[in-house]
């Protein structure tokens, strides 16, 4: 049987199936809020599984299955008021969280990876809130810290939180792949 960017052909399958798996509990995940921000944004365990997927299958993997659940949300009840802006928002926000996958050498490099797509996504959402709501922003607010704040307050969150627990089932699920 022939190779796919290093799976086998009958692997393939087994990989979209996890994947598949991992964006409908990354869309789950987004439906159960931990807290919500007044103008959209909310405290959730979506990355989990997106991270977890990264974890096991790499980057390149992971930022498509990212880029599916960002789409997904973003068709399911997204908040739009741009094309350039929903694709910001949501599956290129999200599919940033492959990011972990380039740096699963070592648990201290993990941790690196959770952290690069954390910012890279916080980028997104920055880069959309200063085009796209800086209208939101305090009269003689920055729009720039305006952004940062605003989407550092969810996004943090979520991000510690995601991170430790898709951390903590893949070391849990890799020990017993190995036992």
């Amino acid at each position: 049987m022939g190779t796919v960017d290093g799976i086998r052909s009958s692997g393939k399958v087994t990989v979209l199936v996890e994947g598949a798996l991992c964006v409908a509990l990354s869309m789950v995940f987004s439906y159960l809020k931990l807290f919500s921000m007044p103008y959209g944004g909310s405290i959730t365990l979506e990355m989990a599984p997106l991270f977890y997927f990264s974890y096991r299958r790499g980057w390149r993997w992971g930022t498509l299955a990212g880029g599916l659940s960002g789409l997904l949300q973003m068709l399911l009840g997204g908040y739009v008021v741009h094309p350039a802006q929903a694709i910001l928002d949501y599956p290129l926000a999200f599919a940033c969280t492959g990011a972990v996958g380039v740096f699963v050498k070592s648990p201290p490099m993990t941790v690196c990876g959770t952290v690069a797509a954390g910012l890279l996504r916080l980028l997104c959402h920055v880069l959309s809130g200063v085009i796209f709501f800086s209208s939101y922003a305090p009269e003689g607010q920055n729009p720039w810290a305006y952004s940062i704040i605003y989407n550092v307050s969810f996004l943090a969150p979520s991000l510690v939180m995601s991170g430790a627990l898709a951390w903590a089932l893949w070391r849990k699920f890799a020990k017993n792949a190995a036992a």
